[in-house]
């Protein structure tokens, strides 16, 4: 979620609510999407071309190689996809304005941070070549974080400040806190650390009064996060005087941040609190307010998912408020984050959002290409059972299955209606789909990619299907595909096999120093920093990764008829010098 201001608040008065610590011999629970996304920020990784994806992998493998070599056992949760109630939509499109904006930025040589389109997916891929414990949640993790922390009794890494709201029995370490390119050796042993610095809720209680903790999700929702942003909230801020105390200039930096805590602290619990908020506002409103209100702070109670029987025994219970009726292998698969946060959203909301990347912003989106694909997904999806339909289709009259899409159009967001694929009979029940033949499941996935099986056949095993979903698409891409565009992509495939031959040492002895050689040929191909970005050639191959991410989610529906390729050692090769903008192949 996250609260507007709450965390540069805390910062900023470090000294006041951290308390340093040394990390080693203890469980930690990780946010998923939290770490990926620091991790990849800030590691100097590039940013315009597609995704430095093996680089982020040597990062990723670091940082729990520092874990490991502390005894801390990282558990990662990572965030599923949006709950029925969708109440996060508006907060979403905003989210992927800005990240147009910032995309834009990039692609005209500005800042901006967007990550790269397979990032999640690397980072699943490493985690289980890692062997580190994962799971993924159905909706949002953050109160599943919290709840699996306190039954382990150890501390929560992330950057998101609602952790600093939920009462964690053993703290909430920020992720820019967390010095694991730092660790130490305990002094007189051979002991390792991780310095970090740890947040603690009855340390904020105490500076403000000993206020009570029970206040802090009112707080949170008074102060504005990604679920509740009233405007009628405004009236009761514009008409309570906010009490600032010994406020020095960062104080009036957070005004509304410590405004509302010492204001806060004067009650005794939050039916107090609430009922003096009510009172500043229009009595036709006050009951509408009190249930959003009220709904809104129980997003910081403990949650019914018990992740610890996942962790355990591999089984992961879905709460029956998110339960839309999903049968159980799609829930087995969306737990073990073998089916992506995409598909949850087309099941459970007919809706799902098409993320931007550094393109072209006078073309259409580079999602365009693959929405042949998307309507394959959509019409295995859209005979899911009768319960899961009652959720938000029954009620409409028969029509056509349609799916809503948030995606770009020029520098702004749209809502298209895109038409599911009907698909034949024996396909069309969503709970049957693993039973169906593996020659059938690859039979669909082939001819939605318009690849024959014939042509595959002499493909190794690891590059069948990106192999396949480049044949769709050279058939798919504009008049701008070149030919060195497709042998850059080639080139780009060879590296990751180059690699694991220089790092093998049989592999090495056979085939002598050729495939080292090569290695080091392709790495020189890429262009120097500041090299200026061909838009045109960058959007041929932002086609290609939307292509082949939506190759992926199919296969992965599909039960994987075609072994899942290996990303963590794929590079977008738009940053050899052949496409950066130059003459060469032209």
């Amino acid at each position: 979620m996250g609260i507007r201001g709450l965390m540069s608040f805390v910062e900023d008065h470090s000294n006041e609510f951290f308390t340093d610590v040394k990390l080693r011999d203890t469980k930690i629970i990780i946010d998923g999407y939290a770490l990926f996304h620091r991790l990849y920020f800030n590691s100097n990784l590039e940013l315009r071309y597609g995704g430095d994806y093996d680089s982020f992998t040597d990062v990723v493998q670091k940082f729990f190689e520092s874990l490991f070599a502390c005894k801390i056992c990282p558990y990662v949760v990572l965030d599923g996809g949006c709950d029925i109630s969708d109440k996060k939509l508006n907060t979403l499109k905003d989210r992927a304005r800005e990240k147009i904006q910032m995309a834009h930025s990039l692609s005209v040589g500005g800042g901006g941070y967007v990550c790269p389109l397979l990032i999640r997916e690397v980072f699943i891929q490493v985690l289980i070549k890692l062997q580190v414990c994962f799971v993924q949640c159905f909706s949002e993790a953050d109160r599943d974080i919290m709840t699996l922390a306190n039954h382990w009794n150890c501390p929560v890494l992330s950057s998101d400040s609602d952790f600093c709201i939920f009462d964690l029995k053993s703290g909430f370490c920020p992720l820019n806190g967390f010095q694991w390119r730092n660790m130490n050796t305990i002094k007189g042993t051979r002991d390792s650390y991780i310095p970090a610095k740890c947040f603690f809720l009855d340390t904020l209680c105490c500076h403000f009064g000993n206020m009570n903790k029970t206040l802090l999700p009112l707080f949170a929702v008074l102060c504005g996060n990604d679920h509740v942003n009233l405007p009628v909230m405004e009236t009761f801020l514009s008409k309570v005087r906010l009490p600032l105390g010994a406020a020095s200039s960062k104080g009036r930096r957070h005004h509304r941040v410590l405004g509302l805590l010492n204001w806060l602290s004067r009650f005794a619990d939050p039916t107090e609190a609430l009922d003096s908020v009510l009172n500043h506002l229009p009595k036709k409103k006050r009951g509408t307010v009190k249930a959003l209100l009220c709904s809104s702070m129980e997003e910081y109670l403990q949650a019914q998912g018990r992740l610890q029987d996942f962790f355990q025994h591999g089984a992961y219970t879905c709460p029956d408020t998110w339960n839309p009726g999903l049968p159980p292998w799609v829930l087995a698969a969306l737990a073990r984050g073998q089916l992506s946060p995409f598909i949850s959203d087309a099941l459970v909301l007919r809706r799902t959002i098409l993320h931007t990347q550094v393109e072209n912003m006078q073309r259409p989106n580079a999602h365009r290409i693959s929405l042949p694909i998307r309507q394959v997904i959509y019409g295995l999806l859209v005979n899911a059972p009768p319960h899961v339909r009652n959720v938000a289709w029954d009620a409409l009259p028969p029509q056509p299955p349609t799916f809503s899409e948030v995606e770009r159009i020029n520098k702004n967001i749209k809502t298209s209606i895109v038409n599911a694929v009907e698909l034949p009979k024996d396909h069309s029940d969503l709970s049957k789909l693993t039973e169906l033949s593996l020659a059938s499941r690859q039979m669909l996935l082939l001819e939605t990619l318009k690849v024959k099986q014939s042509l595959l056949d002499p493909v190794p095993a690891a590059l069948k299907l990106p192999v396949a979903v480049s044949c769709y698409w050279v058939q798919h891409a504009e008049a701008t595909l070149k030919l060195h565009h497709l042998q850059a992509l080639l080139l780009g495939m060879l590296l990751g096999p180059l690699r694991a031959m220089v790092s093998s040492p049989e592999e090495k002895a056979v085939r002598g120093g050729g495939a080292e050689a090569l290695r080091e040929e392709l790495r020189r191909a890429r262009a120097p920093p500041g090299t200026r970005l061909d838009l045109d050639t960058a959007h041929v191959f932002c086609q290609w990764q939307c292509c082949l991410q939506m190759g992926l989610y199919l296969n992965q529906l599909l039960s994987t008829p075609l072994p899942e390729p290996d990303l963590t050692r794929r590079k977008q090769l738009t940053r050899r010098k052949s496409i950066q903008g130059g003459e060469e192949d032209r």
